[in-house]
């Protein structure tokens, strides 16, 4: 796949705002998969909470599928930046 492909897809978006979690999650229908530099446009005004409100909306997205060099580029780059996140957390916090 040389080029982005992009489909519409229902899909359910789970919302708390609580003392015990401040969350959302969108959960694509029929069990479509999202991979290193696919895109994912939830359609739709903003949703907002109130503190203690949990909510479950059913809505619209886009997928945008990257294409096979977008992909590997994004592989790549999530491996350097793993790296760079050892680095840091290995290291004594002291300045050379």
């Amino acid at each position: 796949m040389l080029r982005r492909t992009r489909f519409d897809t229902p899909c359910t978006i789970e919302l708390e705002h609580s003392h015990e979690q401040l969350c959302a999650h969108v959960v694509l229908a029929d069990g479509v998969g999202i991979g290193p530099g696919d895109q994912v446009h939830v359609h739709g005004a903003p949703i907002a909470l109130g503190f203690g409100e949990r909510r479950v909306v059913e809505r619209m997205a886009t997928v945008v599928r990257a294409s096979a060099l977008e992909r590997l580029w994004t592989k790549l780059a999530g491996h350097f930046e793993l790296a760079e996140l050892w680095e840091v957390s290995f290291s004594n916090g002291k300045l050379p």
